[in-house]
């Protein structure tokens, strides 16, 4: 069986530099909260995450995962205001694309942008499905706390279903106001990761999907495909009660709820190989609406395979997930 895991993350030192100072302005305590002395246990060496060659082709060789769809790590240049963003996330996904171009037939590209500038967001996107062949864009988290829906993105949304591309809406930072009134406590760490990758990345990004459906944004670019990472964002466990609160004839969108998320939304995994979340969201998505995903190297590829083949789930469905549906939305 052929897998294809789309959520896989590499690190360009320059914007991480570029990135650093306000991250921690905007999150303080966040470098300490993923320090080892913290007591998180990973094996993850910074090369692997800089590596867009030998080491991480052996590390998908060593665990039978065939092609990985590579975006830059998270958070990204939707954090910086100044002109300095354009020219990194060309610098990016130029490097992205020499990778791909080495090797073809292992690695495709989502684009990385410069989404607090949504015109120049618009020329990167354009640049790197026409003329890099990328396969989409990854969005991390908001446009420095602006959400997708509002009016400025609007011609950006446009431009994404025009080039029939998805955009991957994975976690960032979260609103800051949210943060301290949610998320204060005593040790800033503490905060800084329940904040983020312990809890409040997940809730914010649901909202954000929640927020481009019951705009209508799919009403006006009916094409266009969102894809959520972990399960769905939280979506898929609640999806039932928010269709009741959400029916078609109690907002201005032409469909419930679930219509979209059945048309317009894909979700992954992202290394989160865990059964009842899997069965929860097969029962609620259906087959065709999941992607597979590992979340490397943050979740090692190993036991993804296996998490698949061992899923109490139909031949058929399996090669969907693996590969299938990943092959069909980016033409792969």
């Amino acid at each position: 069986m052929k897998i294809i895991t789309v959520e896989e993350h590499f690190l360009n030192p320059l914007l991480a530099r570029a990135t650093a100072d306000e991250i921690e302005r905007l999150a303080p305590g966040h470098r300490k909260a993923f320090s080892p002395e913290q007591g998180l246990q990973s094996n993850m060496k910074f090369e692997d995450l800089t590596d867009l060659g030998d080491l991480r082709l052996a590390d998908m060789d060593a665990n039978a995962i065939d092609m990985q769809v590579l975006s830059c790590n998270a958070p990204g240049a939707e954090l910086i205001l100044t002109g300095e963003a354009v020219t990194l996330t060309r610098l990016v996904n130029d490097q992205l694309f020499a990778a791909v171009q080495a090797h073809p037939n292992r690695f495709a590209g989502f684009a990385a942008l410069p989404m607090s500038n949504p015109a120049a967001s618009i020329e990167e996107l354009k640049r790197c499905v026409t003329r890099l062949g990328f396969k989409g864009a990854v969005i991390n988290g908001t446009a420095h706390e602006r959400f997708l829906d509002e009016p400025d993105f609007e011609p950006f949304l446009a431009a994404a279903a025009e080039l029939d591309v998805p955009l991957y809406l994975h976690p960032g930072l979260i609103n800051h106001n949210v943060r301290d009134a949610y998320y204060h406590n005593a040790d800033p760490a503490y905060a800084s990761r329940l904040a983020s990758a312990g809890m409040g990345w997940h809730i914010e990004t649901g909202i954000h999907a929640a927020r481009l459906i019951l705009a209508g944004v799919f009403d006006r670019h009916p094409n266009l495909q969102i894809i959520l990472g972990h399960w769905g964002e939280m979506i898929p466990f609640m999806m039932d009660r928010i269709d009741h609160f959400f029916p078609a004839n109690a907002n201005t969108t032409r469909h419930d709820f679930g219509y979209y998320m059945h048309h317009n939304v894909y979700v992954t995994p992202s290394g989160l190989f865990n059964l009842p979340q899997f069965n929860n969201t097969l029962e609620m998505m259906g087959a065709d609406r999941i992607l597979y995903s590992a979340d490397y190297p943050y979740y090692p590829n190993k036991g993804a395979r296996a998490f698949l083949e061992n899923a109490p789930i139909s031949a058929s469905d399996k090669e969907k997930i693996a590969h299938g549906n990943a092959e069909r939305l980016l033409k792969l």
